[in-house]
């Protein structure tokens, strides 16, 4: 019997991440989105815009709503809870988001091997 185990995959290093901007990786060919925000914290989430199908979200408008880290689809401004990946325009949308950390100064994302 197999089971799901997580992997973590380098992914860029750390300092490729400018506060408050968004980064594309591709992993296993799933297109992600990273942000590094000005307190040190740290999401993936996908890439494609659950709306429009385009990989876009990396280009999104970082911010907040309430206490939410969030980012605005640049195509339509929909915006995507960072830590949930709901979309709290419309809650029944979300963009799958992704166990990341930074190790030995490198990004790594949790992937299901």
């Amino acid at each position: 019997m197999m089971t799901d185990q997580l992997t973590w995959v380098a992914v860029c290093p750390y300092a490729r991440l400018e506060p408050e901007r968004g980064v594309a990786a591709l992993v296993d060919g799933v297109p992600l989105a990273l942000f590094g925000l000005h307190d040190g914290s740290l999401y993936a989430i996908g890439n494609v815009d659950p709306f429009t199908g385009a990989s876009v979200l990396s280009r999104g408008i970082v911010g907040t709503r309430g206490d939410a880290p969030t980012v605005a689809s640049p195509l339509h401004k929909q915006v995507f809870d960072l830590r949930t990946g709901v979309c709290l325009d419309d809650p029944e949308v979300s963009a799958p988001v992704f166990p990341v950390r930074i190790r030995d100064g490198v990004v790594e994302v949790g992937w299901m091997a």
